[in-house]
């Protein structure tokens, strides 16, 4: 047996609710032969006879008050179905997938999020926290949807990478060290130190600062968490190289200096996506809502 049609299922609710064919045609804006055709084939698929026609009034059979009773139902799915499909197509709602930085989850994200609450409620951010190559690698697979940066990259068929934000980087050194006012690679590579893993672009950005100083120094330890290297800097086990929180005052902790930088250090951001043809609207709803908040 072929499988039931929706639109003949919405002909016999509409013949049950209204009572006669020609009532149910102006509402479905169909012509009565056609209402009459539908009928017809869903009684000769399922072998019954579903309506009873009256001089007055049509009324369901007991097997078409059953039929009609699931009917509804099965077309209550489809229409949510269909509204689901529009409201994610639209960009009204969905699941985005993005990756990025602890640094950014701290200091960054929420603000976005926040905004994208307020004009998008119907849109989900999941969020993994991912450095910039393991960003791009999850792109490039299609198990990532949207992923924050740093830059520059190398290009990678398929993908956008758009500059989003620049973050000045600062030496976080602990309160009781004597320092200068400003800190140079020569002053900084003399100390013990905690530098970001090697692996991220954040210490290939800190070992090229020192280089062009003439310094190669080595860690104490290396860490990928902004956070956990604040607590040791500020525990007097080293001092580092890491951007400044521009939604918190890192400087309000007393344990800790924050000094700027001689030459001075940015860390530049971007945003990366797959090419705009394979984008759907929610993933388009939150690129729009991270432009927003685009530095320029």
């Amino acid at each position: 047996m072929r499988e039931l049609n929706l639109d003949q299922l919405r002909t016999l609710v509409s013949i049950a609710d209204l009572g006669t064919f020609s009532a149910a045609a102006r509402a479905l804006h169909l012509a009565q032969p056609t209402v009459s055709l539908h009928v017809g084939e869903l009684e000769s698929r399922l072998d019954t006879r579903l309506l009873v026609r009256g001089s007055r009034r049509v009324t369901p059979t007991a097997a078409g008050l059953v039929l009609v009773q699931r009917a509804r139902a099965l077309l209550r799915d489809a229409d949510e179905a269909v509204e689901a499909v529009r409201r994610q197509a639209d960009g009204k709602l969905g699941r985005v997938r993005l990756g990025t930085s602890t640094g950014v989850v701290i200091d960054l994200l929420p603000r976005v999020l926040e905004a994208l609450q307020d004009s998008h409620p119907g849109i989900d951010v999941e969020v993994a926290i991912l450095g910039s190559s393991q960003a791009l690698e999850r792109l490039a697979l299609g198990t990532l949807d949207i992923g924050l940066v740093a830059l520059p990259q190398p290009p990678l068929r398929g993908t956008v990478v758009t500059p989003w934000r620049d973050q000045t980087v600062k030496a976080f050194v602990p309160a009781a060290w004597p320092s200068p006012r400003t800190v140079t690679p020569e002053w900084l590579a003399r100390q013990a130190l905690i530098f970001n893993d090697a692996t991220t672009h954040m210490h290939r950005l800190t070992m090229a600062w020192f280089a062009d100083g003439g310094c190669a120094p080595r860690a104490r330890i290396e860490l990928n968490y902004d956070a956990a290297i604040r607590s040791l800097v500020a525990a007097g086990y080293g001092a580092a190289l890491l951007p400044v929180y521009e939604s918190r005052d890192a400087e309000t902790d007393a344990r800790l200096k924050v000094l700027p930088l001689k030459p001075r250090l940015v860390r530049r951001l971007g945003i990366a996506h797959r090419t705009q043809a394979s984008l759907d609207g929610s993933t388009e709803r939150v690129i729009e809502t991270l432009v927003r908040f685009r530095q320029g």
